[in-house]
């Protein structure tokens, strides 16, 4: 059965979707994009600090969810321009590492919400 994920710790949802699904012991996490839970606006800052924010905020619904960083079969990453790639790449292997990190897409996005840098979905297990 479907379960709906809801934390507080990430930001509430800005359209009609869920933080996160589960399936049995799949996790579906929807994108999320650099929003602080308890202001919902921006971090201040480039794409380091929006990358920051969309990794503590996947991580908190995560963690919701039963699922961990660990757990994360797969990502899908959007970023509005290319040129951050390298500085993008330097803080998602801050919460993944690089040996072992899980299967990726990585795009750049005409637009992301709310002229976001950065927006990171993932699917993970339960563990």
């Amino acid at each position: 059965m479907k379960k709906v994920i809801h934390t507080e710790a990430a930001p509430a949802a800005i359209g009609p979707y869920s933080q996160g699904t589960a399936f049995n012991d799949l996790v579906f996490v929807s994108g999320q994009i650099p929003l602080d839970p308890n202001t919902m606006v921006f971090v201040d800052g480039g794409i380091k600090e929006q990358t920051r924010q969309v990794m503590t905020n996947l991580q908190a619904v995560l963690k919701e969810s039963g699922a961990s960083l660990g757990s994360v079969l797969k990502t899908t990453c959007l970023l509005s321009d290319m040129e951050n790639f390298a500085a993008f790449n330097e803080v998602y292997a801050e919460f993944f590492g690089t040996e072992g990190a899980p299967a990726r897409a990585c795009f750049a996005a005409a637009g992301l919400p709310k002229g976001a840098l950065v927006e990171v979905e993932a699917v993970a297990f339960k563990q």
